[in-house]
C-alpha cells in the first residue's frame, strides 16, 4: 500500500530546488540568531564575572587608597548596571540587532574616555598624559573582544575590533594634542647608540605609536570573525546536508522500513545479503475476502491503513521490522536488519499486543480478527530485484514456516501459533503444546505451541480447541 507510512512524514514535502534552499537557508538563519541570542547572553555573564575579578584584583591592589578604590568600584557598577540593562532587553520588543552594537560601543567609549582624560596619578597630574599610554591598559580592550566573540556573531567582533582601535587611537590623539612636541619612534636617529634611544623612551613626552597596537586589535578581530563565519558556513552545509538525507530518509521510508532505509542510505544504497538467527511474524486478517466483497475497494483501503498503522507501530515499538505488506498479510522480521538479542521475545510479545489491540477496537468502524505465526530459525535478508528495481526481503525455511503456521492457526481454532524453536527462547510465557503436527513443505513433523486463551472479536477469551 503506498499510502502506508512507516513513521511520521515530514509536514511540509519536498518543493522546488530554489524553494527548498530557501526553506534551508531561512532555517540556518533562525538557528543562527538563536544562537547569536544565546551567545549574547553568555556574554554578558562573562562579562560581569570579568568585571567581578578585575573589581576584586584593583581593590586589592589599591587597599591602601581608599578613594581610587572606590573610584574603581563606581566605575566597575557601570559597566555592571549597562549589562543588566541590555539583558533585560534581550527577547523583547525592544531587542533589535543593532541593540548589542550599541552596547559594545559604550563600553569602548566608557574605557576609551577614562584612558584619554585621567591622569596616570592624581598626585601627579602634572605628569605628560600620553604617560599614560606606557602602563599596561591596552589589553582591556582584548578582554571586551573576547566577551564579543561568545556572542558568535563575526559582525559583532568584527565591529568590536574596529571600534576598539579608532577608541583607542582616538584616545591617544586626546591625549596627545595637550602635550607640546610629542616624541615618537621617528625621534630617534638612524643607527642610534643606546644614549640615543633612551634619551628618547624614557622622556616623558614619549608617546610611541599606536598603529601596531590598533592593527594588531583590527588583525585579532578579523581572524575571529573569519574562524566563526567558517565555522557557520560548515555547519550550514552540514545542515543542508542532513536535511537533504532526512528528506530521502522520508520519502524513501513510505516504502520501506525507516531502519532499513536508514541502513541503504548509509550504505549508499545496498545491503548485502546476511544470514542470521531471527524471528520471523506473519500475520493475516481472518475472513478478508469476505470483508473484501461486503465493504467495497475504498472502505477496504481505509481498514487496511488503519490496520497496517497499529500494527506497524506495536512491531516497531518491539524492535521489529515490517518487511513486506501482502494484500493482507504483514510479514516483520526480529533481528534482521536491526540486531535484537531478544528478537523471539519481543516478537511474542509484539503478536500479544496486535491481538490484544485488534479485540478492543475497530478499523475504519470495522471489527477484524487476525490470525498470526511465529517461528525462529536461520534466514537469509537482503536486497534483490532487477531491472533497476530492489527490495528488501527475507528468504529461508524460517520465513515459510512462521507463513504455514498462520495458516494452521484456522485449523486449529487459535490466534496464534509458534514454533519450537521460538518458544524455547520464551522465559516465563505461558504456552499450550499443540503437539507435533505436519506442516506442508517439511519432510519432519514441527512441534508447535499456542496461548491458553485466545481474545475473540468481541474482546472475550476462548479456550483452545484442537480437532
Amino acid at each position: 500500500m503506498t499510502s502506508m507510512r512507516y513513521w511520521d512524514e515530514p509536514t511540509n514535502p519536498p518543493r522546488g530546488d530554489k524553494l527548498y534552499n530557501a526553506d534551508v537557508s531561512r532555517d540556518v538563519g533562525e538557528m543562527f540568531l538563536h544562537a547569536e541570542q544565546v551567545g549574547i547572553k553568555l556574554s554578558i555573564i562573562g562579562r560581569t564575572v570579568a568585571l567581578i575579578l578585575l573589581g576584586i584584583w584593583l581593590v586589592w591592589s589599591r587597599a591602601t587608597d581608599l578613594t581610587l578604590a572606590r573610584d574603581y568600584l563606581l566605575l566597575l557598577s557601570v559597566f555592571a548596571v549597562l549589562g543588566v540593562v541590555h539583558y533585560s532587553l534581550m527577547e523583547t520588543r525592544f531587542d533589535k540587532r543593532w541593540v548589542k552594537y550599541v552596547f559594545v560601543t559604550l563600553d569602548i567609549a566608557i574605557v576609551s574616555a577614562l584612558v584619554a582624560t585621567r591622569p596616570l596619578y592624581e598626585s601627579a597630574a602634572q605628569l605628560p598624559p600620553v604617560m599614560t599610554f606606557r602602563v599596561p591598559i591596552f589589553p582591556y580592550y582584548f578582554v571586551i573582544l573576547g566577551v564579543a566573540a561568545l556572542s558568535l556573531s563575526p559582525g559583532l567582533v568584527l565591529w568590536t575590533g574596529i571600534a576598539g582601535a579608532v577608541g583607542w587611537f582616538g584616545a591617544y590623539l586626546h591625549a596627545a594634542s595637550g602635550v607640546e612636541g610629542v616624541l615618537d619612534w621617528n625621534a630617534i636617529p638612524p643607527n642610534p647608540t643606546a644614549e640615543e634611544v633612551m634619551a628618547v623612551v624614557l622622556d616623558p613626552k614619549f608617546g610611541g605609536s599606536r598603529v601596531q597596537e590598533m592593527l594588531a586589535l583590527v588583525v585579532v578581530a578579523l581572524l575571529i570573525a573569519v574562524v566563526m563565519w567558517r565555522a557557520r558556513s560548515t555547519l550550514k552545509r552540514q545542515l543542508v546536508a542532513e536535511r537533504d538525507r532526512a528528506t530521502v530518509s522520508a520519502i524513501f521510508g513510505r516504502f520501506v522500513p525507516r531502519a532499513i532505509a536508514d541502513a541503504m542510505i548509509a550504505r549508499r544504497g545496498t545491503l548485502a545479503p546476511i544470514e542470521r538467527e531471527a524471528t520471523v511474524l506473519f500475520a493475516d486478517i481472518a475472513g478478508f475476502t469476505a470483508m473484501t466483497e461486503q465493504a467495497g475497494p475504498t472502505h477496504t483501503v481505509e481498514i487496511l491503513n488503519a490496520y497496517f498503522d497499529e500494527v506497524t507501530r506495536i512491531i516497531s515499538a518491539h524492535n521489529g521490522i515490517v518487511t513486506q505488506f501482502q494484500g493482507d498479510a504483514v510479514l516483520a522480521t526480529f533481528n534482521v536488519p536491526v540486531e535484537d538479542p531478544g528478537h523471539a521475545e519481543n516478537a511474542f510479545e509484539a503478536a500479544s499486543a496486535i491481538l490484544g489491540s485488534v479485540a478492543g477496537r475497530e478499523f475504519a468502524g470495522e471489527r477484524i480478527r487476525v490470525r498470526i505465526g511465529i517461528n525462529t530459525g536461520l534466514l537469509v535478508a537482503g536486497n534483490v530485484g532487477g531491472g533497476g528495481r530492489q527490495s528488501y526481503t527475507v528468504h529461508g525455511d524460517a520465513v515459510n514456516l512462521a507463513a504455514r503456521l498462520e495458516m494452521l492457526c484456522k485449523e486449529y481454532r487459535t490466534s496464534l501459533l509458534l514454533s519450537a524453536s521460538t518458544a524455547k527462547a520464551l522465559s516465563g510465557a505461558k504456552l499450550i503444546a499443540i503437539g507435533d503436527i505436519d506442516v506442508r513443505g517439511l519432510a519432519e513433523p514441527v512441534k508447535v505451541y499456542s496461548i491458553p486463551e485466545t481474545p475473540t472479536v468481541n474482546g472475550s477469551s476462548r479456550g483452545l480447541g484442537v480437532r
